[in-house]
């Protein structure tokens, strides 16, 4: 074809490279899924979701059209029709799911049938998943439209006898629409919401009263839940829970924080390590009772049999766990695995971990967005891909040795794994909670084998023996065990230097480490080693991302300013959810300042103003800190001498600081705000472009003047209890 000689040398190296790869190429199919998926929550529309299928299905006829034989333009051709299948799975299991969305918040009173209860006995809550029966009315009476699922949490002491899975309640609950994401990178409730078909959330009021019964056989899940909390005290019996139903409800805050800090979460997440437990537990019962007759055993394949009752054990946990994301991975994998043992075939591989991959895309693929799916499966491709290395099968694999270099060696490859697990999950965990443990290698070595051999056994015996009412001495013995769990997770989360916290991380610093770990992970060949570049190219980009200097909510009510002294808060009064998420995308571990305390901040109960000093200038910020009215010529004035002016009400016309304004209409057409005056980057959570739908339904309202109140020059709203007429006058002077 007259192509130059260097070309053609590169297309035979490329062809010698991928047959050396062969037996690795198939892996790259499940990868193809998730970039078309990711392809998807990227893209902002219809029209560039139509374009992007277009384009990869022309890339891949392209390929099957001049392949001739050779394996790299047919493994283009498959990855590009599998990005565009994975594109078009998304696309159509979003529009397949879509549901009515409550447009605004309200307070409503109507009757429903209870999906699910989860008990949240830390925070001393219940938490419902309701399907609304008929007609609902609001407050003044009027006939209101529901959507077909909500989620309400009650208080305990609100929640009736006999409250469970498939009654019929009626009661009074304040709804609004799933939130969107408070600030840029926090936790979208609003796009799990919409794939789960929750239309409206909310808190309830008493009375709650139960009108229906429940259904046979239901809520055996929270019956075990609440057996095993009755059975032990404080965050042992929620971590038990937790191993046995996946319900982590009883564990409290204080207690979740130091797993989490400690790298020992996983232990709460039902997942590999849970199932591989009840599949070897189940196998060995059964063939140990099978053994004891001889007939069988001269006559049936007992492996076989117990591999039926271990896939057997794997559906009912996953059922009995509530069927999560990590739960369907390790299952489907456990499958695969008792598969490969029945037909006599390696069991534990990456092709295993690709088939359960490309299962849970096709039938979830919106669990690609989720962390819980990216934890899961990277932390499994990190254990089986380090241990298929030839290096690593001789160093750790059998030796003629005695016990003790046996044991040290055995102890070597497990501090080995957990190391090359906590690389694997750290950029996961700093993308999703802006945060990485860095002694979670060591602190697994004592909880894993303590969890897996300890706990989980002595929990099974108790159960059991609880049917004879022999089980208390058992469950003495998992208090203790838990107990000494928890004294590690919180000797670790305690240690100086045990998180390191970090900012919203850029989406491409993510992309690229990501491509850099799975180019390392499933080649086997030098080549590999390529995949060190866009790791630490990416690892640089998230390092050297600056924090925020500025964050405002989506309200308008919360900011969040980087002082000198470091991220402080607009409002003395905020949630523990709002503080923790302005302090976690602020980069911030511990608890944030309050502005008003800081010596550059001046303030009154009503405004705030504080100078930051970025880019070689100062910049001057005003805040309102209440809704009670502000005089209207003051406010003015302030805002003149203001680079930016952040209010949760509309501000007046005549309101132009120098170089940002964001009240009450502006926020409703960005959302949640995150400012780096260092680099004037601006980052907001809605955008005119993004069409996905569970943004569509929270589209920013159009741009209105503010509305004023007639009877003088204040801005609409409460008046003070004092009826102050100079809120701003208690300040300093601006």
């Amino acid at each position: 074809m007259g192509l130059p000689r260097w070309v053609a040398r590169t297309g035979r190296a490329i062809e010698r490279w991928l047959e050396a790869e062969r037996d690795q190429l198939v892996l790259w199919l499940p990868v193809m899924l998730g970039v078309g998926i990711a392809a998807w929550f990227a893209l902002p529309d219809p029209v560039a979701w139509r374009a992007a299928v277009l384009v990869l299905v022309a890339i891949g006829c392209g390929g099957l059209a001049t392949g001739r034989g050779g394996r790299a333009a047919r493994a283009i051709a498959i990855g590009a029709l599998a990005a565009a299948i994975g594109l078009g799975l998304i696309w159509a299991r979003a529009d397949r799911v879509a549901a009515p969305v409550l447009d605004r918040p309200t307070v409503a009173k109507f009757a429903a049938r209870v999906e699910t209860v989860e008990p949240l006995a830390a925070r001393a809550l219940v938490r419902l998943t309701l399907a609304p029966l008929g007609p609902a009315t609001d407050s003044r009476g009027l006939p209101l439209a529901l959507p077909p699922r909500v989620r309400v949490n009650l208080a305990e002491d609100d929640a009736p006898k006999g409250l469970g899975q498939g009654v019929v309640v009626t009661l009074r609950a304040r709804l609004m629409p799933p939130p969107l994401p408070a600030v840029p990178g926090a936790y979208d409730f609003a796009r799990v919401a919409w794939f789960a078909g929750i239309g409206a959330t909310g808190r309830g009021f008493a009375p709650v009263v139960v009108t229906g019964h429940v259904d046979s056989g239901s809520g055996l899940r929270g019956r075990l839940s609440k057996h095993i909390t009755d059975s032990l005290d404080g965050s042992a019996g929620g971590i038990a829970a937790a191993l046995a139903t996946g319900d982590v409800g009883a564990i409290s805050e204080e207690d979740s924080e130091a797993m989490r800090r400690a790298g020992l979460a996983h232990l709460l997440s039902v997942s590999g390590l849970h199932i591989t437990a009840a599949v070897a537990a189940t196998m060995l019962i059964v063939m140990r009772l099978l053994a004891l007759s001889p007939w069988l055993a001269l006559r049936v394949r007992l492996p076989l049999i117990a591999a039926v009752a271990g896939a057997a054990a794997a559906i009912g946990y996953t059922l009995l766990t509530g069927s999560q994301v990590p739960t369907i991975r390790s299952c489907v994998a456990a499958l695969l695995v008792l598969t490969a043992l029945a037909m006599g075939r390696e069991a534990v591989t990456l092709r295993a971990l690709a088939a359960g991959a490309v299962i849970v895309l096709i039938a979830l693929p919106e669990a690609l967005a989720g962390p819980s799916f990216q934890l899961s499966f990277a932390a499994i491709a990190a254990i089986v891909a380090l241990h298929e290395h030839p290096r690593i099968k001789a160093l750790f694999g059998p030796h003629e040795e005695g016990r003790g270099r046996r044991l040290l060696r055995e102890l070597g490859s497990l501090l080995l794994t957990g190391i090359v697990v906590e690389a694997a999950l750290m950029p996961i965990a700093v993308y999703h909670f802006h945060r990485a443990g860095l002694y979670g290698a060591v602190a697994n070595i004592v909880a894993i084998p303590l969890t897996t051999f300890v706990v989980m056994p002595l929990e099974a015996l108790a159960l059991v023996f609880d049917a004879v009412g022999l089980g208390a001495p058992l469950w003495w013995l998992v208090q203790h065990t838990l107990d000494l769990l928890l004294w590690i997770a919180h000797l670790v989360a305690a240690a100086p230097g045990a998180v390191r916290s970090l900012p919203a991380m850029p989406d491409g610093a993510y992309a690229a480490m990501v491509g850099g770990g799975l180019w390392i992970a499933l080649w086997r060949t030098r080549w590999r080693r390529l995949g060190v570049v866009p790791l630490l190219f990416g690892a640089s980009w998230a390092l050297a991302t600056p924090a925020p200097d500025l964050l405002v909510t989506g309200d308008g009510r919360h900011v969040a300013v980087r002082t000198a002294a470091g991220l402080a808060l607009l409002r003395d009064r905020a949630g523990d959810y709002v503080r923790n998420t302005l302090a976690e995308n602020g980069g911030l571990i511990g608890e944030p300042l309050l502005l008003a305390d800081q010596p550059d901040a001046r303030c009154s109960r009503d405004l705030c103003l504080t100078d930051i000093v970025a880019r070689g200038r100062r910049w001057r910020i005003l805040a309102t800190r209440s809704g009670y009215p502000v005089p209207t010529a003051e406010l003015i004035a302030a805002c003149r001498l203001a680079d930016i002016v952040v209010s949760e009400r509309g501000v007046p016309r005549g309101c132009r600081p120098r170089w940002l304004r964001l009240d009450r209409w502006m926020l409703q057409r960005t959302g949640g705000v995150a400012i780096t005056l260092g680099t004037g980057r601006v980052v907001t959570v809605l955008s005119p472009e993004d069409a996905h739908p569970w943004r569509a339904v929270a589209a920013p309202v159009p741009f209105r003047n503010s509305r004023r109140s007639r009877d003088s020059g204040r801005f609409a709203g409460p008046r003070h209890p004092d009826e102050r007429q100079d809120p701003v006058s208690q300040a300093p002077r601006l």
